[in-house]
């Protein structure tokens, strides 16, 4: 006997009741209100109130929150929404330009599912990818809607979650950057302001044409290497300020002994150059005499090197006037006067560490900056297996290498900073390799500048000394 399956009536979803049942007019008006009411939540109004664990993030997402995931692009960004369940709001993906124009739509579109959807807040996520989501975070919360970031480590792992694909591709990404802004994965953007923002950008700079001028350096050591072998014995210095004189009159031997060493010296003074150089003016001579370079393609080496030493030589010139603003504007941070008073500790070291760092009020303990940096000590253990202890390597590579730079140049300079690497080093219990060493120095430098940076206070060397555990008798005799 066969059995027909009753049919039941389709159930109606409130949501699109109400989507079909507004007019135009109606929706209009609506958006307008909701518009005027969107405030954006950043990180000054979340993080600087307490530590903004994973139990707040998730208490943020609230409701009555449209949550949009964002796949950044150059040129074309997209975006897919869903509600607090994890259901979809959105028909598909919304594509839209990386433009003012595109941004308006984008705005409009969410606000439309925001009224159809009985909604009266947006929280979009992104995915960073390099420079491109800076002027949409910036425009997105300049237009009240809160802006967060998720990790892209966190999106690849969790692609295969939605669909049990491994299929990546730019409409998919949106709907997972979603889902993990629902479960509290992610995190509060930072674009630094005022006088941050000028020395990131002013530090970020400077690492270029430092770039810049190694690989020029380089090329200039090729092209010696042809025409000049001998011209390391016989100047000392590519790059000093005595050889670059040089090397844009005379780039060659045959130029350099039609100048002879009255010529060489000539140079240098009319470039006002003091020092040791000038009796270096008769060995380069003979050097250009027994070279053995090549003569062939003279006149286009000739020209190659000219160029490269003079490329240095501007470079130099910016290095200098970049770095005396960046410096300047370095001073300009309350208390960062109090930081050079470490020794070993310079100019150019904090300004790259505070331009990494940004506005030191956004961090409640110096452990957050620590793991910003990637300096966070991880490990991966299970079981009676207890893996090795290393740092993360995750974070702000820059800011991590001036804090390397740092505790470098203290342990070099520094007494107290030479005591406790000789400590570290040798200590009978759990003593450390000289790299796990200056890892470590490198962090209590960090709390140092954190706890000078918070509190104004100045710089006392022998607090550092501390940490050293020496026997009872030992203690005794340095206390008195």
């Amino acid at each position: 006997m066969n059995i027909k399956a009753k049919k039941t009536k389709k159930q109606v979803n409130p949501e699109n009741f109400t989507r079909n049942f507004l007019s135009d007019d109606e929706i209009s008006k609506k958006i307008q209100v909701v518009e005027k009411e969107l405030k954006a939540s950043t990180w000054r109004e979340l993080e600087t109130k307490g530590k903004f664990v994973k139990n707040d993030k998730i208490s943020f997402i609230s409701e009555e929150m449209l949550i949009v995931g964002c796949d950044i692009g150059s040129e074309t960004h997209y975006i897919r929404a869903i509600d607090l369940r994890g259901r979809e709001l959105s028909k598909g993906a919304f594509e839209f330009s990386n433009s003012e124009g595109g941004f308006e739509s984008a705005k409009a579109w969410m606000l439309n599912l925001v009224v159809t959807n009985g909604k009266n807040q947006i929280v979009l996520g992104l995915e960073p990818t390099g420079h491109y989501w800076f002027a949409l975070a910036a425009w997105m919360v300049s237009k009240g809607i809160s802006v967060v970031q998720v990790n892209p480590y966190a999106v690849k792992q969790s692609k295969e979650i939605e669909d049990n694909s491994q299929h990546k591709d730019d409409r998919k990404d949106p709907k997972i950057i979603a889902n993990l802004v629902k479960d509290g994965n992610y995190g509060m953007p930072y674009l630094p302001t005022e006088i941050y923002a000028d020395m990131r950008r002013l530090s970020m700079f400077r690492d270029q044409l430092v770039k810049d001028r190694i690989r020029n350096i380089n090329r200039l050591h090729r092209e010696m290497k042809i025409y000049f072998p001998e011209y390391m014995d016989a100047f000392g210095k590519i790059d000093g300020a005595f050889t670059l004189e040089v090397l844009q009159v005379a780039p060659i031997p045959t130029d350099i002994i039609e100048l002879g060493a009255d010529g060489l010296r000539n140079i240098w003074r009319a470039a006002k150059l003091r020092g040791r150089g000038y009796s270096r003016a008769d060995k380069i001579i003979n050097y250009a005499h027994i070279s053995i370079g090549l003569r062939d393609g003279e006149n286009a080496g000739r020209e190659s090197v000219k160029w490269f030493a003079m490329q240095i030589v501007k470079l130099d010139e910016q290095l200098a006037e970049i770095e005396e603003t960046l410096h300047s504007r370095c001073m300009e941070i309350p208390h960062a006067e109090n930081v050079l008073e470490i020794k070993g500790i310079g100019e150019n070291i904090l300004a790259g560490i505070l331009s990494e760092m940004g506005d030191i009020t956004r961090f409640d303990d110096a452990k957050e900056i620590q793991k910003l940096s990637g300096l966070g000590l991880v490990a991966c253990s299970s079981g009676k297996h207890k893996g090795q202890t290393k740092i993360s390597h995750r974070g702000r590579k820059r800011l991590r290498y001036w804090l390397f730079q740092a505790a470098k140049s203290a342990v070099s300079h520094a007494d107290e900073y030479k005591q406790l690497h000789v400590y570290y080093t040798t200590r009978a219990e759990n003593p450390l390799k000289k790299m796990q060493s200056l890892i470590v120095i490198a962090c209590k430098i960090l709390r140092v500048i954190y706890t000078i940076l918070k509190t104004g206070r100045k710089y006392d060397p022998k607090r550092l000394l501390q940490d050293i555990k020496r026997p009872d008798h030992l203690q005794k005799q340095s206390a008195a």
